[in-house]
């Protein structure tokens, strides 16, 4: 393999991982309920400090990442992240599971900045694109099959083998780091080899990088929105059946998942990356709305759907490849950390605002504020590219 392949298939295994955990919990509390006689709301809490503890470690770890290096840093996330998925397969008690959920968010915490930091370092200009896609492309396949996965197991060797075996599924990785790590260049420089460019905190706290970050999280809201309440919303409005409307949201994730390679096969064939998004996310917010409000056939509504998460799911690679051409060399993984949060920041704001709306019987309207959302969302990414200032960047291609 190339070294670009060999760089690109090695972090994106990472990834996969990181995604593969965070979804590889929510399996476990039908068994965990009984095993340790706790409520649902008390389960729920266990996913919800993961994300929790990732999301606020992120920009720290970025920090962390450029002045040391991402390398020391991803090894070690991965295996902590590793080691406590697989220590909960000898919890006793509940608050021995909070614990090791807010370690392995610390451990999850390492993945974007030092990711992304590798990424921009180690992979030659002409196959970024293609490498960013990779990379999300990877933690996408890892939400899709940890449920099923993680289900299998529970099923076959129950509960405790089960989550022990995936968890121990990350040391070959770390292995593999280790091995590796010749090749793998983050790009890291001393304080004194930086450029003119904003540094530390404040870099982050600059126009692009705010507009940055609300970007993240109002594209996320929108697509929270849909994943979380699509399945809610078609039956309530459109009377499509519970299984039927399942499927289309399976179709609508499957579109997002196969968007992001072709979101990188484009993004390494023109510059003109922000054009490219503001065409892809107004078609996903048309369609969306066309699925919404138009009466059509089941299967109509299905295709509309697939195509609108295509769109969206093109809007991911040159979004990312936007945010490394703002950040200063050096400064890649505090930039990603930083921004990135407003993932998972976005995935916490959605679900109740838009459960009220069906709550107070206007269903309909979840498809308007997704749209909305998805252009608000256009909106912070124009005024961050104009915001930019030329001494500021890296080179865009």
């Amino acid at each position: 393999m190339s070294r670009d392949r060999r760089v690109s298939t090695l972090i994106g295994i990472g990834h996969f991982l990181s995604h593969f955990y965070v979804l590889c919990l929510p399996p476990l509390f039908l068994a965990w309920q009984p095993a340790f006689h706790v409520s649902f709301a008390q389960l729920g809490l266990i996913a919800a400090v993961m994300s929790a503890v990732t999301a606020l470690l992120q920009t720290p770890v970025g920090f962390l990442v450029d002045r040391h290096g991402a390398r020391p840093y991803l090894v070690s996330g991965v295996a902590l992240m590793a080691a406590s998925i697989a220590l909960m397969g000898l919890a006793t008690t509940y608050w021995q599971l909070l614990a090791l959920a807010a370690l392995s968010g610390v451990g999850n915490s390492v993945v974007h900045p030092a990711d992304y930091a590798i990424l921009s370092g180690s992979i030659s200009r002409q196959r970024t694109g293609r490498a960013f896609a990779l990379h999300t492309f990877a933690g996408n396949v890892g939400f899709s099959v940890a449920p099923p996965v993680m289900a299998a197991l529970i099923w076959t060797i129950g509960w405790r083998w089960g989550v022990g075996l995936v968890g121990l599924a990350g040391l070959p990785l770390v292995l593999a780091v280790l091995w590796q790590s010749r090749i793998l260049t983050d790009g890291a420089l001393p304080a004194r080899e930086r450029g003119p460019a904003v540094a530390g905190h404040k870099l982050l706290l600059t126009r692009p990088m705010l507009l940055f970050l609300g970007f993240f999280i109002t594209g996320s809201m929108a697509g929270a929105g849909l994943q979380s309440w699509l399945i809610t919303v078609l039956h309530q409005v459109h009377g499509v059946g519970i299984t039927a409307a399942s499927s289309v949201l399976t179709l609508y994730m499957t579109g997002a998942t196969l968007g992001v390679l072709v979101g990188g096969a484009v993004v390494d064939r023109t510059p003109r990356h922000l054009a490219f998004t503001v065409l892809v996310v107004t078609v996903s917010a048309v369609l969306t709305l066309i699925g919404g409000y138009l009466p059509l056939p089941d299967v109509v509504v299905a295709v509309v759907m697939f195509a609108a998460g295509l769109a969206a799911g093109c809007s991911r690679t040159p979004r990312d490849m936007m945010v490394r051409a703002a950040s200063p060399p050096g400064q890649v993984g505090k930039v990603f950390g930083f921004v990135s949060s407003g993932l998972p920041l976005g995935s916490a704001l959605t679900p109740v605002p838009f459960g009220f709306l069906i709550d107070q019987g206007h269903p309909e309207l979840v498809f308007a504020l997704v749209a909305g959302l998805l252009m608000v969302s256009l909106f912070c990414v124009a005024l961050a590219r104009a915001s930019v200032p030329s001494s500021m960047a890296v080179p865009a291609e």
